[in-house]
């Protein structure tokens, strides 16, 4: 399991990604197991684990629940008045936009080939 934050190499103006570096090896286990265990949940990490696999790989997602476990935990542990409350697996389904759902479906439908009009249903 790689470094759970990307490092950034710059040359002037320009910036771009490099490889990662090496990190506490213990703190890497213990995150990537805590990660592995989160992936298989019904939890908000559960859900980005399974929306970030889609896209970018097993392991890549599992880098990105871990530094998503990385960043909660430093916040409690930085806050002490803090407290962690689950946003639930649905959370990205609640907050999406659906003009801009509406747009990309259409969209999509017209790369297909389809002719696409809309009419609103009255429940």
């Amino acid at each position: 399991m790689g470094q759970v934050v990307p490092r950034t190499i710059q040359s002037g103006a320009k910036n771009t990604a490099g490889p990662a570096g090496q990190g506490n090896p213990r703190l890497k286990g213990a995150l990537g197991e805590a990660a592995n265990a989160a992936a298989r949940t019904d939890t908000f990490l559960g859900a980005r684990y399974r929306r970030i696999v889609k896209r970018r790989g097993h392991a890549k997602a599992l880098i990105a629940v871990a530094r998503s476990i990385l960043v909660i935990t430093w916040h409690l542990i930085n806050d002490p008045d803090a407290s962690y409350q689950e946003l639930g697996a649905d959370w990205h389904q609640r907050h999406l936009n659906p003009a801009r759902k509406t747009r990309d479906l259409v969209r999509q439908l017209q790369a297909l080939g389809h002719q696409v009009t809309l009419a609103t249903v009255s429940a």
